[in-house]
């Protein structure tokens, strides 16, 4: 099973790009901008990676991402987390950015965009892994600062795919971005939306039926709520699940009471994806890896599993058609 996950062609739906800085280009960027960090050494930044929920995770995020200061440096950050992701044969990508992180701090929006699509066009270029790119809106700040965001991101179309949500669950509803992707739909943006990993299956009902997302980011509540379960599985609904995160965060106190068997039992388009890999003990594969382990998946569940991933990508039929092929090819 080890080889067959390594070999396995994958596509990642659910990648936050600020989460995938370890911390040795932490070090490294900090160097280069002149900015002083509160950890010593890269093994301190490691020891302080232990999270008792969201939040806890959300503040170091956060600070670290201050070393993000210009177009190179999204670029170094972007191209560092293709080539670790062409290690484990990901083909395709679709890669979550923040803006209101960056824009808060003085970074222009055009900074932050130019350096990471920049550095997707080499990763299809060099790599051969396709990508789209998805801008997340930060719950926490006012349904006005994403709608500043969005106008923002107008001119810039053709590089964005679509818009999302992310950021502290809890407390703050989908329901409370309704107008934002609302204009978000009619400017042509795809919506997705992280709901039901901290907070309630009710968000992932808001997320469908008020933001029309057409992916729910997480989503593993569902299972407390069997008619959205048949309602997910009838509309085969993609949820873009992240074990290791779930674990890591609290979610979940071990990879083994993880309900994503019971999900692909339950006929739902699950996929396996790394959240932020650089704080999250694990990359694609080690996710595929943790959940094969430990909740004794089956050949074809792992099979369905990238089958699943490459159904539920932002891609067009040819693209589709070009990866499953090279999935039965395994």
């Amino acid at each position: 099973m080890d080889d067959l996950i390594r070999r396995l062609p994958k596509a990642e739906l659910h990648l936050h790009i600020e989460g995938s800085l370890e911390p040795e280009l932490m070090f490294e960027l900090a160097g280069r901008n002149g900015i002083a960090l509160p950890y010593n050494s890269v093994d301190d930044v490691k020891a302080a990676y232990q999270f008792t929920n969201l939040q806890s995770f959300l503040d170091i995020y956060y600070q670290a991402a201050a070393v993000l200061q210009t177009e190179q440096d999204f670029f170094d950050l972007t191209w560092a987390y293709l080539k670790r992701a062409a290690e484990d044969n990901v083909r395709h990508a679709e890669i979550f950015f923040d803006p209101q992180t960056h824009t808060a701090r003085g970074i222009d929006f055009e900074t932050v965009l130019e350096g990471i699509t920049s550095a997707l066009q080499a990763g299809e270029r060099e790599l051969g892994i396709s990508s789209r790119l998805i801008m997340c809106f930060l719950r926490h700040l006012s349904a006005k600062e994403a709608m500043t965001t969005l106008q923002q991101a107008l001119p810039h179309r053709q590089q964005i795919v679509a818009v999302g949500l992310d950021s502290s669950e809890v407390g703050h509803p989908p329901s409370k971005f309704r107008e934002v992707f609302d204009e978000a739909r009619r400017q042509g943006f795809l919506t997705v939306a992280h709901a039901g990993e901290e907070g309630p299956p009710e968000y992932i009902r808001e997320a469908l039926d008020l933001l029309h997302a057409a992916r729910i980011d997480h989503g593993v509540r569902c299972m407390e709520n069997a008619d959205l379960v048949s309602r997910l599985r009838d509309e085969q609904i993609p949820l873009t699940v992240c074990p290791l995160s779930n674990v890591r965060l609290c979610v979940f106190e071990r990879i083994e009471d993880h309900p994503l068997r019971r999900m692909l039992e339950a006929g739902l388009c699950v996929t396996v994806n790394s959240d932020d890999p650089a704080y999250f003990g694990g990359y694609i594969g080690e996710n595929f890896a943790a959940v094969t382990r430990g909740l004794e998946l089956s050949r074809e569940q792992v099979l369905q599993l990238a089958r699943n991933s490459f159904a539920a990508a932002f891609v067009d039929e040819k693209r589709k058609a070009e990866l499953i092929a090279e999935l039965e090819g395994v």
